[in-house]
């Protein structure tokens, strides 16, 4: 860990306790982060928009020091989730930072809550668009793991040892990123958080939660949907393995106020991988969106 001393916090929402870090004053800004992540992910990007920000880092259900429920999540719980974590901390109107998972969560909130969001900033986003082709020939290699996390032993298995939990994360985050060894002086903290009681089981809980979806759309195609309307920018990864940059190509048929850019020198985790540059781009489009 760094030397910061973090604002560690919990929001008793319903029926779920949820952990946050939340530093700085201004407009607030949530923080979503992915798979396989934790609040923590965000640790390049929270002190240098705190200057200007209100900054949340939540740990999403079944993730960190968040609860985690023995009940299978739908997409819809942790929508809900967002809007209860919301109105837990008097937010009305909010902008959202979010990669991956937290991408996919915020779309149809979106939908449904377009109100209560002043902007949002996306990495690398698993949206309607991709369709088909996640299961594209050339492309299966790398959705195994989407496969083995719904598998009931699944966390044992990763979970046997410090040792095999180091294994299965470090090979995400070598892979995934264009530099192979840019987790290197965090991965001890990865392990630390996975190897916490049910951590591998609360967020291997998502992929049961979008095997439907995820099926469906190799099954039938790219679905038709209202676009999401809230004013959208997008940072992707110019080498993400798993979603790929060209996979950018139809966002503007579920967004229609959006505009998308590469990250040349990231892969999957570019708030991460390339924090300057995310932070000035993310302070850039929600300056004067508070209102």
């Amino acid at each position: 860990m760094t030397g910061i001393s973090w604002n560690h916090a919990f929001a008793e929402l319903p029926d779920l306790r949820v952990h946050y870090v939340r530093h700085g004053s201004g407009m607030p800004l949530i923080l979503l982060h992915g798979w396989p992540e934790f609040w923590y992910t965000w640790r390049h990007n929270i002190p240098a928009l705190a200057e200007s920000f209100d900054v949340i880092a939540p740990d999403l259900r079944g993730f960190g020091d968040t609860d985690k429920p023995d009940s299978v999540p739908a997409v819809e719980t942790y929508v809900a989730d967002l809007a209860a974590f919301a109105d837990a901390l008097g937010l009305a109107r909010f902008g959202v930072v979010a990669h991956d998972i937290g991408a996919n969560i915020i779309q149809p909130f979106a939908r449904r809550w377009p109100e209560r969001l002043s902007g949002l900033f996306l990495f690398n986003v698993p949206y309607p668009g991709i369709g088909r082709r996640w299961a594209d020939a050339d492309h299966l290699i790398e959705t195994w793991y989407q496969y083995f996390h719904q598998i009931d032993l699944a966390a044992d298995i990763v979970g046997t040892s410090r040792d095999s939990c180091r294994r299965y994360f470090r090979h995400f985050l070598s892979h995934w990123a264009r530099d192979p060894h840019a987790f290197d002086a965090d991965l001890e903290a990865w392990v630390d958080n996975f190897m916490k009681p049910g951590n591998l089981r609360g967020g291997f809980a998502w992929y049961r939660a979008t095997d439907a979806g995820r099926r469906a759309m190799i099954r039938d195609g790219a679905p038709a949907m209202a676009p999401v309307t809230t004013p959208t920018r997008v940072l992707w990864g110019a080498h993400d393995p798993i979603l790929k940059p060209q996979w950018r190509d139809r966002l503007d048929q579920y967004f229609t106020d959006i505009r998308v850019d590469l990250a040349a020198d990231a892969g999957h985790f570019v708030h991460y991988e390339s924090p300057a540059l995310a932070n000035r781009e993310i302070a850039a489009f929600f300056a004067g969106r508070g209102g």
